[in-house]
């Protein structure tokens, strides 16, 4: 197949439209990039139509913002990576080691049932970039792929291309007012990221550097004789002749040194890797002209299985003042994202959509796996992503009118190219290719004048308009059988209408393109009443429309309110003790966004002629059709907008100067009016119908505190510690039409629970005495499961409703999926020139469904399946945990008795981790006379060093977002790294 150029032409208009923004010279306007730690520390930020402006409030940079201090002396590659644990009521998922894979970010809980990975892109949170919403990959390629591991494509997480060297400030945006402020695209809350940006009136070099390794976890290889070991009880105590003669061929031979050999494996699979980094900046100019540039090379690994990733990146700002009230800024950011992948065989067979015989797995033996990685030198998995930024800004200050105007966009694309050989599926190769983009542009303008009541009252008021164009599109195709594995394109020949443009020997070719295109128009209004800096009051109104929705719903009207009293300014010296106290109540109703077009028509038709089973089908033997949209469930009319009604109130105090401080918010989230797809009759043919109705609420608190328990300006030995905390917690108030409970796939929804809870059996043990089986007195009829007979040896559930009949009726709705508690605790111990910085993140309360023990207890049926859950990687041979404590049922039973929906496989997942501890040394804090040296920092630090928890799993945070544990996933390495920081 075709390889296709680095960049689109697409890609290749916008960078030359944002360099010749870049190269007009502008100044950089405060509203859109000046850096926030350099104002006061009592400001707190809030934005109209994607612009930030700035508001005198009692607040603290300390409890808003993200302590990048620690961030910055660590090997992380992804913006989930540096907030997760530094930001009370942000949790993160980070479901396996591997580099560049896909993260989450959800903040203060989900809206909605995660009932597959498309619900996870309604539910993430917005990220700003210099106010730019980026865009991110949209679920809608998940229709015409059989299995939701991976995205199409290079999967890549594109918040990996946001470099923390090159970030000033990031502050996790929770306030309803503030999120009115900025629309509908961060109803779920946003991150509000200020890169570094030229300065006036001086210059400076820095150089960041560091290099290092991803080291080799201890692990506990097996081989055969351990696995025959394990099965052994089973087939003594329940197995017959016939089963024994049946037993897996790779275990039967003691003498096949392939598998009963030496388990030495590991050394192929984990290995130490490096990691590096080196960060070059320049900026310069004076007050009325300045620039930055920023350039960076960046590798991040794994110890598992040879994976990585590499970043390069080019950021470039152009800031003029031409005249003393006019400022023109501009920025234009680049990133390249190349991703070497895992070899995972489940991974492969899923893009394949072609399952071979998996009777005998991969070997533990270290030769023979060589030879099996071998044949990936005749493999072809080219990974890459381009990811562009860039505004051109002006903002004009007369006296007490105020204008900021922007055009930004945001484009990032991806590109995948994949051939793998005969060798590795059955004698059949296979060559995809993927080409993608999501383009987003965005145009606004903001007015606002100020007006003087008199000395001690003021008004503020501020129009806006805000236009967002979206546009997603992919290319997708895979091809079987091609001549040879020296071929890895398809081969054509002259006219494409010929009846030999394919020659013979090619692939035969699917293809698969999509293009999906969307706009949202805002237009809002901001008042701000101020009575002598103690008291504001704050109302946002907005009328926003999207054209996803359908033509009598296409707008709807948004409004916020709030208040803000200092009271520490209000009360003066009556409140000695403090020197900042500050309260701050608001309330927002905020739309929500449907992220698919297929919303916006109503019932329609569908070019796909698959089914649930297999989606992928373009075509009914062979001639192209339409069809009604029977695998991704009907659409009706009379569609209206969902909405978020949040409220928050906060509470902000200061002590002892400053040195001690605490922020306390009290939250109330009720999202309605939400789409669910409910399940219909059969015969309707569908696999269900979107309905409006879906009402769930979140509560809960965020804590956070900052304490200087030594200061530095008062001691050679100073120490300060900060924490945060957030409890959270979901219910579903209300189902679409009324309904008290509904049942999707492996969930069950109950109005009243949790929307993340389990729906299992509960287990008592086993059954070790006939009399212990209970017998219906009215029929005569024993227990049994779903009509099977309860047998010695089989799970002892729970016959919820007593009608002697074990069925989804006695399944329990329990646990939760989702931590209720999730913060971080950091703290810096420094003396003279060094410090040393540590840093944990813990979640607490939440449970996961442990599918690898089942798996591996239930050998018998999941052996005799041959589905992609049949597959067993090379890390079949490790012990990742101890199935002793698990009871020993009978694995032949007709009543799979290892089943994965049952509470014997529900674990607590509760963790406290070390994520990171640093030792470091200030060379200039060493060397004050050096005034030409500004600072010269050189560290080490390790990360993941270790994890105090009760899961009986290897790690509780690689677990999918559904909370069910595969054992998929690659290790959280530890890392070791040596670095040095310059500014001069």
């Amino acid at each position: 197949m075709k390889k296709r150029m680095i960049l689109s032409a697409t890609a290749q208009k916008l960078i030359v439209t944002a360099l010749l923004f870049s190269f007009v010279g502008n100044a950089n306007a405060q509203s859109d990039t000046t850096s926030t730690s350099s104002k006061s520390d009592t400001a707190i930020m809030s934005v109209t139509n994607g612009v930030k402006v700035e508001t005198a409030t009692a607040g603290f940079k300390e409890i808003s913002f993200v302590p990048l201090r620690y961030v910055l002396k660590q090997p992380v590659i992804s913006l989930q990576q540096i907030v997760k644990g530094n930001a009370a009521g942000v949790h993160v998922q980070e479901p396996s080691g591997e580099p560049g894979s896909e993260q989450n970010i959800f903040i203060r809980g989900i809206s909605s049932p995660l009932l597959s990975k498309r619900e996870l892109f309604d539910q993430q949170a917005a990220i700003f970039l210099n106010g730019i919403p980026l865009a991110q990959d949209n679920p809608f390629a998940y229709e015409i792929q059989k299995y939701d591991f991976n995205r199409i494509g290079p999967a890549t997480n594109l918040l990996a291309a946001i470099n923390p060297d090159n970030i000033e400030s990031i502050e996790v945006i929770k306030d309803p007012l503030t999120l009115a402020a900025l629309g509908p695209v961060a109803t779920n809350g946003a991150i509000w990221i200020t890169t570094k940006n030229a300065h006036s009136g001086y210059r400076e070099i820095a150089v960041n550097s560091y290099y290092g390794y991803a080291l080799k976890p201890s692990v506990t290889p097996v081989n055969a004789a351990y696995e025959n070991s394990f099965r052994k009880p089973f087939y003594d105590r329940f197995g017959t002749l016939a089963d024994r003669l049946n037993y897996p061929p790779y275990l039967r031979d003691s003498t096949n040194a392939d598998y009963y050999g030496p388990a030495n494996w590991g050394d192929k699979y984990y290995e130490n890797a490096a990691l590096y980094n080196l960060d070059l900046s320049l900026t310069g100019g004076s007050e009325r002209a300045n620039f930055r540039f920023f350039g960076s090379a960046t590798k991040n690994a794994s110890s598992a299985d040879r994976t990585a990733i590499n970043r390069y990146t080019g950021s470039f700002f152009i800031n003029a003042s031409p005249i003393k009230w006019l400022t023109v800024s501009s920025m234009l950011n680049y990133n390249r994202l190349e991703r070497t992948r895992n070899r995972n065989i489940r991974d492969r067979l899923a893009e394949q959509r072609y399952i071979p015989d998996l009777t005998n797995p991969l070997t533990p033996n270290k030769n023979v796996y060589s030879s099996y990685l071998n044949e990936f030198d005749k493999v072809i998995d080219d990974n890459t992503s381009n990811v562009i930024q860039g505004y051109f800004a002006l903002s004009a200050n007369l006296n007490k009118f105020s204008y900021r105007g922007r055009i930004a966009f945001d484009y990032n694309e991806g590109i995948r190219d994949v051939f793998w050989p005969t060798t590795l599926l059955e004698k059949n190769n296979f060559v995809s290719n993927y080409f993608g983009y999501n383009q987003r542009m965005v145009v606004s303008n903001t007015a606002s004048y100020q007006i003087d009541v008199n000395r001690r009252q003021k008004l503020m008021l501020e129009a806006g308009q805000n236009f967002m164009a979206d546009t997603y599109k992919y290319d997708y195709a895979y091809a079987y059988n091609g001549p040879n594995d020296f071929v890895k394109i398809n081969v054509v020949n002259g006219d494409p209408n010929a009846a030999d443009y394919l020659l013979p020997a090619a692939f035969r070719v699917y293809y698969f393109p999509s293009k999906m295109r969307s706009a949202l128009a805002s237009f809002s209004g901001k008042a701000t009443y101020s009575f002598d800096d103690v008291l504001k009051l704050h109302a946002v109104v907005s009328r926003d429309g999207s054209s996803n929705m359908q033509p009598d719903n296409r707008w709807t009207t948004n409004f916020s309110g709030g208040i803000e009293w200092d009271v520490k300014k209000h009360y003066g010296d009556a409140l000695k003790d403090f020197n900042a106290f500050s309260v701050n109540a608001s309330w927002a109703r905020l739309g929500k966004l449907l992220n698919d077009d297929r919303f916006n028509a109503g019932a329609q038709y569908r070019v796909d002629m698959g089914w649930g089973n297999e989606p992928t089908l373009g075509s009914y033997a062979g001639i192209p059709g339409i069809s009604r949209p029977y695998t991704s469930g009907w659409v009706g009319y009379g569609i209206p907008w969902a909405y978020s009604e949040q409220a928050n109130l906060a509470v902000r105090m200061g002590f002892l100067n400053g040195n001690l401080k605490f922020g306390i918010d009290v939250y109330n989230r009720e999202d309605k009016q939400m789409l669910l797809p409910v399940p219909v009759p059969t015969e309707w043919g569908y696999t269900g119908a979107y309905k409006s109705g879906l009402h769930v609420r979140n509560n809960g608190i965020d804590f956070t505190m900052f304490a200087n328990i030594l200061p530095e300006d008062k001691h050679e030995l100073s120490w300060s510690v900060s924490a945060n905390f957030n409890y959270n917690k979901n219910k579903l108030v209300a189902l679409p039409g009324g309904l008290d409970e509904l049942i999707i796939g492996n969930n069950k929804l109950v109005v009243g629970k949790r929307i993340d809870a389990f729906w299992l059996l509960k287990n008592f043990g086993n059954y070790k005495r006939q009399n212990q089986i209970t017998v219906n007195p009215q029929t005569g009829v024993a227990l049994n499961y779903r009509g099977v007979p309860i047998t010695l040896g089989d799970p002892w559930w729970l016959d919820l409703n007593g009608d002697y009949r074990i069925n989804d009726d006695d399944k329990l709705v329990t646990g939760n999926y989702l931590p209720k508690v999730t913060g971080g605790f950091s703290t810096t111990l420094a003396y003279k020139a060094f410090s040393l910085d540590m840093q944990f993140y813990t979640a607490l309360g939440h449970q996961v469904l442990n599918q690898y023990a089942s798996s591996r207890l239930d050998f018998i049926n999941v052996e005799a399946s041959n589905n992609i859950n049949s597959v067993k990687e090379i890390t079949f041979w490790e012990k990742k945990m101890d199935l002793s404590g698990y009871p020993m049922y009978n694995p032949w039973s007709s009543v799979v008795p290892y089943r994965l929906d049952q509470s014997l496989f529900l674990d607590n997942a509760s963790f406290l981790k070390l994520r990171s501890i640093t030792l470091s040394y200030e060379l200039a804090k060493a060397n004050s006379k050096n005034k030409s040296l500004r600072s010269c920092l050189f560290y080490i630090t390790g990360t993941n060093l270790f994890t105090i928890t009760s899961f009986k799993g290897d790690d509780p945070e690689l677990v999918n977002y559904n909370g069910i544990y595969t054992g998929y996933g690659l290790p959280l390495s530890r890392t070791v790294i040596a670095g040095v920081r310059i500014e001069l």
